[in-house]
């Protein structure tokens, strides 16, 4: 098996493995018994889109997927920690 092979094998394998961890992740979201599950979900969920954006531009070859993939991640994390603030506080603006 040859490096280019190996590597579409490889990718193709990475995007199974984080797409079924993706609808485990929506599964969590849906049938979270609390608020906390599900905010957990949605955390996953981003750094699961994160990981599938990266796989799509090694699979192209292009880096104008990881200049996205790092602008979703930094919206992800402010988003997750202003979600966190509103159900903890329920105020996110002191």
């Amino acid at each position: 098996m040859t490096a280019p092979e190996f590597l579409n094998l490889a990718v193709m394998i990475s995007f199974g493995v984080v797409a079924v961890s993706q609808i485990m992740a929506m599964i969590r979201l849906v049938i979270g018994p609390n608020t906390g599950d599900r905010i957990l979900a949605l955390d996953t969920m981003v750094v699961n889109a994160i990981g599938l954006i990266v796989l799509l531009g090694i699979w192209q070859g292009t880096r104008l997927y990881f200049e996205a993939a790092l602008i979703i991640a930094m919206l992800g994390f402010v988003s997750t920690v202003a979600y966190a603030r509103f159900v903890l506080r329920g105020d996110i603006i002191e």
